[in-house]
C-alpha cells in the first residue's frame, strides 16, 4: 500500500478543490492517506515570499486568466467557490482545529466544512463561532475542538507539519507526497498523482 501525505491549508481555493477529491482518490488507488494541516503563510514567509509581491502588484492579464481558470475548475468539479470578503484570512485556529479533527478521525468532513464556510458561504474562519459550527457540521464535539486548538501540542504540531513541508521542498498548498519523496503540487496535479499511485500500488 502506497503512503499518500496530503499537506493542506483551507485558506486556498485550489486546496478546497483538492480536499474535495483526495479522499475518493485514495480509496480508488488503495493509498494510505495521511492528512497534514499546515500554515501556508509560514511556508510563504520562508520559501515563497514573491507570493506577497504578486498579490500587491498583480499582472492584469495573469489575474484575469486566474479568475477564468478558477471558474473553469470550479465548474468542472461542480463546486461553489466565491470571493471571500476577508482575504487573506488568518487560518491559524482553523488549521490547529484541523489537527484536532485528524485525531478524532473526522478530518475530511471538518476540512470540507471549513472550506465551504469560507469559500462558499463567505464566513470568516478566523472566528471561533464559525469553526464551532464547522465542527458541528462534521459531527465533532465543537467545545472539545475549540479547546484543543489552543493547546500547546496543537500549536507545536502545526509548526512541525509546516516545517516538514518546507524541509522537503514544498512551497505551497496543496502538496502531496507518495512514499515520502515523490512530490506533487496543486489540485491540477491530482490526475498525475492518481496515475503514480496506481503504478506504485
Amino acid at each position: 500500500m502506497a503512503k499518500l501525505e496530503f499537506f493542506f491549508d483551507c485558506s486556498s481555493p485550489w486546496t478546497y478543490m483538492a480536499i474535495a477529491q483526495i479522499g475518493a482518490l485514495a480509496k480508488r488507488t488503495g493509498a494510505d492517506l495521511e492528512w497534514k494541516p499546515i500554515l501556508v503563510g509560514g511556508v510563504f514567509n520562508e520559501v515563497n515570499k514573491q507570493v506577497y509581491d504578486a498579490r500587491a502588484n498583480p499582472s492584469a492579464p495573469k489575474y484575469q486568466y486566474y479568475l477564468k481558470d478558477l471558474a473553469d475548475w470550479t465548474r468542472h468539479y461542480g463546486m461553489k467557490i466565491g470571493r471571500p470578503s476577508v482575504f487573506p484570512v488568518n487560518a491559524v485556529k482553523a488549521q490547529r482545529a484541523c489537527i484536532a479533527a485528524v485525531d478524532d478521525g473526522r478530518i475530511e468532513e471538518f476540512a470540507l466544512a471549513v472550506c465551504a464556510a469560507y469559500w462558499s458561504d463567505d464566513r470568516d474562519i478566523s472566528q471561533e463561532d464559525v469553526l464551532a459550527d464547522c465542527a458541528k457540521a462534521a459531527d465533532l464535539d465543537a467545545q472539545s475542538i475549540m479547546v484543543r486548538c489552543k493547546a500547546p501540542a496543537m500549536k507545536a504540531q502545526l509548526k512541525t507539519n509546516t516545517q516538514d513541508l518546507i524541509d522537503r521542498g514544498g512551497f505551497g498548498s496543496p502538496t502531496m507526497f507518495i512514499n515520502g519523496t515523490d512530490m506533487y503540487f496543486g489540485q491540477d496535479r491530482l490526475v498525475l498523482l492518481e496515475e503514480a499511485l496506481k503504478a506504485a500500488g
